[in-house]
């Protein structure tokens, strides 16, 4: 007797609402919460196992390996270029995230508009505007050229069959988060659609050699929306902030399998499109108050890029219990700690005052050789006395209130230097710069008694009267701290 083994077809559990993946059926999904979303679904092949099963090939000694394959084309954009280590490489997938109005869409049409008149062949898929809306975007930008294809397309099989007939060289997908495919469950954005889409997309442009282009959005926290294999799949990606009414926009690459992920690509947002920022130090010191109390310049480094900012810091007297502790683009705990060690370790009486710091211009300073710079700013602003315009502060701050070296800080101040800058003060083992006097410290009390003239401001009547160290007692314990060291 014969017997037919009857297979039946795989099958699987999804939520409808959001597209969450079950092992099989449950009366409420455990992602979302909603009850009766969750269906039995039949497990259909990846369509990204599909579009790579024509990329295998045999395994070949590397040596043989044409490098030309990774052959970068240029976007036309300097600064995006920099970012990219040259260019697009051919048959890699770059992500794109950042806020929305930071201009991620901006950015992508106007490096279409120029590598399209390079002679290179480019589709825009614009699921989230019409062509109508990129035609008038393109036309700001000078971005119209006949190679330059825009398709308003939220289909994946759809953009695939274009793709195909096109065969263009360059392919944008504005955004991610609106591509769905019909034999997905699942709605536009949700978990699966989003990773299968990206798995597909990324199988195509590796089966054609084509330069992909993914724009995503981010939550709330800043992070990239959707599944985290999202950016595990790409070869690339490429963050896109800045402050929203500021017109300073910053890209850097999170992750680049082409190249190093220390550049920095700066833009400024004008009425035309986005301006590359050659000379960044330059422009975030131009407005610059000269010779305001509670200012101080501090160079930075944003990954292999040099840059001078202006550190700003305003004390007042509190009406609180506790006083307040704000800082905009710096870290409000360390300001906490840093205005702590002046309190303690230099006799600065901060701890009644309110104290505010803030980096101008719109850079964000998350590493801690900013540290000297937002002290001398807080001990100028309670003293209320200048410092020279002419000096920057470079350096870490310990909690005995010694000031540590940072690194990488020749490069640093040189790009002071080229700015003009005549003084730095520095940790004592930062070596000789050309053209730049050198004031070596080894704490702040020596910063604060090296900088601030010896005519200190009298103490005003509420300060005497809260029994706080006065301004004239700050510089005397900070002149008697430096003299016991020397």
């Amino acid at each position: 007797m014969t017997r037919t083994v009857v297979r039946k077809a795989k099958t699987a559990a999804r939520c409808e609402a959001c597209g969450a993946a079950a092992a099989k059926w449950v009366g409420r999904c455990a992602e979302c919460g909603a009850w009766g979303s969750v269906i039995e679904v039949e497990v259909a092949p990846s369509p990204s196992a599909k579009l790579g099963a024509a990329v295998g090939a045999g395994a070949v000694p590397i040596g043989d390996v044409d490098p030309l394959g990774a052959a970068r084309r240029p976007t036309g954009i300097g600064e995006l270029d920099r970012v990219l280590g040259g260019g697009l490489v051919a048959g890699s997938v770059t992500l794109i995230g950042g806020e929305p109005g930071m201009g991620k869409s901006t950015l992508t049409l106007q490096a279409l508009g120029a590598m399209t008149a390079a002679g290179a062949t480019a589709l825009l898929v614009s699921a989230e505007e019409s062509p109508e809306q990129v035609r008038l975007r393109a036309e700001r930008l000078g971005a119209l050229d006949p190679k330059l294809l825009v398709v308003s397309e939220t289909s994946l099989p759809n953009i695939v069959a274009l793709v195909e007939s096109i065969a263009p060289d360059v392919l944008v997908v504005d955004s991610i988060q609106t591509i769905a495919d019909p034999d997905i469950a699942g709605v536009p954005g949700s978990m699966s659609q989003v990773r299968d889409c990206a798995h597909a997309l990324v199988g195509l442009a590796k089966a054609r050699g084509l330069a992909t282009v993914l724009v995503g959005h981010v939550t709330k926290e800043g992070n990239l929306a959707g599944p985290r294999v999202l950016e595990h799949v790409v070869d690339t990606v490429l963050q896109f902030e800045g402050e929203r009414h500021q017109g300073l926009r910053m890209v850097r690459a999170l992750k680049h399998r082409f190249g190093a992920t220390d550049e920095l690509g700066l833009f400024e947002m004008t009425g035309t499109g986005l301006a590359e920022v050659v000379d960044a130090s330059a422009m975030l010191l131009t407005d610059r108050c000269i010779g305001l109390p509670g200012s101080v310049v501090a160079p930075m480094l944003d990954g292999a890029r040099p840059l001078l900012v202006e550190v700003q810091a305003l004390v007042s007297e509190s009406v609180f219990s506790m006083p307040r502790r704000t800082a905009q683009a710096f870290d409000t705990g360390r300001l906490a700690m840093l205005t702590a060690v002046l309190h303690q370790r230099v006799g600065v009486g901060v701890d009644r005052h309110d104290v505010y710091a803030s980096i101008a211009g719109g850079v964000r300073v998350d590493e801690t050789g900013a540290d000297l710079a937002v002290v001398l700013a807080t001990a100028s602003a309670f003293l209320d006395v200048a410092i020279a315009p002419d000096t920057v502060a470079l350096g870490e701050i310990g909690l005995g209130g010694e000031v540590r070296a940072v690194g990488q800080a020749p490069r640093r101040l040189a790009e002071a230097a080229r700015l003009g800058f005549a003084r730095a003060v520095v940790p004592r083992s930062t070596p000789d710069i050309d053209g730049l006097e050198l004031i070596r410290v080894a704490t702040v009390s020596d910063a604060i008694a090296q900088l601030l003239p010896v005519d200190a401001p009298r103490p005003t009547r509420q300060s005497a009267a809260n029994g706080a160290p006065t301004p004239a007692q700050v510089r005397r314990t900070a002149d008697d701290n430096h003299n016991t060291r020397r």
